[in-house]
């Protein structure tokens, strides 16, 4: 490749950009939300470990339960009881298929709510990228708390472009 050709964070192949891997696994957590039941917020979420994809995870209605889409959302305090949220879809599809999660990076479409990301510190997921920001307080302090990194995608694309 001449120094003319090349992109920062980018690889190019034969005139085309590949994506790097965090806008690789990125591009497949906002493909996993368009199955996202709850028509309050698509939300996806990608667990990967080595460049690899573990588990993924959509909001939608717990297994054996009618969707949103199906029958409504169930409003409590503006948040929909009904839907169980994408990143901990993501970790009980680890659970329910054997696969560890400690020292994984999440990719999610959204910012994980304090419940989510209290999930994502148990189960031992080292850094999260999320794509949309969403304002908790408590859910930013405690992840400081525990040592996962918290980084918003925008951050990530800035840097391979400087």
């Amino acid at each position: 490749m001449h120094n003319d050709e090349r992109i920062v964070g980018v690889e190019t192949i034969v005139g085309q950009a590949r994506p790097g891997w965090d806008e690789y696994f990125m591009q497949i957590a906002q493909t996993v939300a368009t199955r996202a039941t709850c028509p309050r917020a698509s939300v996806g979420a990608v667990l990967t470990r080595d460049h690899r994809i573990l588990t993924t995870g959509y909001n939608g209605a717990p297994r054996n339960v009618p969707h949103c889409t199906e029958v409504g959302c169930l409003l409590v305090n503006e948040h929909c009881q009904r839907a169980t949220h994408a990143e901990a879809n993501a970790i009980v599809q680890g659970a329910l298929h054997g696969v560890g999660l400690a020292g994984a990076i999440a990719y999610c479409t959204h910012q994980p709510c304090v419940n989510c990301s209290k999930l994502l510190i148990s189960a031992g997921v080292e850094r999260i990228v999320y794509d949309k920001p969403y304002p908790d307080a408590v859910a930013i302090e405690l992840l400081a708390e525990a040592g996962v990194a918290l980084i918003p995608f925008a951050a990530l694309l800035s840097r391979s472009t400087s």
